[in-house]
């Protein structure tokens, strides 16, 4: 019986009498677990990798949150009553809010463009997981 494969000289290589289907079958088992376990380590680094940096952007966008909301309040506070001194305080509010939007626009339009970068398919264990299927087909074959 003739396996796939060559020896160095160039004959086939054949089933040695020791070697029984059931240990080429037991081989194939624990090489396709391996084989299982590394692809699985492998998506859930790059996995990691990408929640990293999903968590940086969300981090970003609560630290600007916080830190405009306070800007916002003691800053509008002051402008309003300067404001104050050159029109009425309810035009002077109005002023100072529609200012504070604008600056809620900009800060929310940068952190959505850094979420945005966030690439949460794992393009190398697509790859590699395709790489192994090619490798079983001309195993097959």
């Amino acid at each position: 019986m003739t396996i796939g494969g060559s020896s160095p000289d160039g004959r086939p290589d054949r089933l040695s009498m020791d070697e029984s289907v059931g240990e080429m079958v037991s081989k194939l088992t624990t090489d396709l677990g391996q084989l299982t376990r590394q692809e699985l380590a492998l998506a859930k680094a790059e996995l990691q990798a990408e929640a990293k940096k999903a968590g940086k952007g969300a981090g970003m966008l609560g630290g600007a949150a916080v830190a405009g909301w306070m800007v916002a309040l003691f800053l509008s506070l002051t402008v309003m009553w300067a404001l104050d001194e050159a029109m009425d305080l309810i035009w002077a509010a109005l002023i100072v809010a529609a200012l504070w939007g604008v600056a809620a626009a900009v800060l929310a339009t940068s952190g959505r463009k850094q979420l945005q970068q966030v690439d949460p398919k794992p393009d190398q264990t697509v790859e590699s997981l395709k790489e192994d299927a090619r490798w079983l087909k001309t195993r097959k074959s």
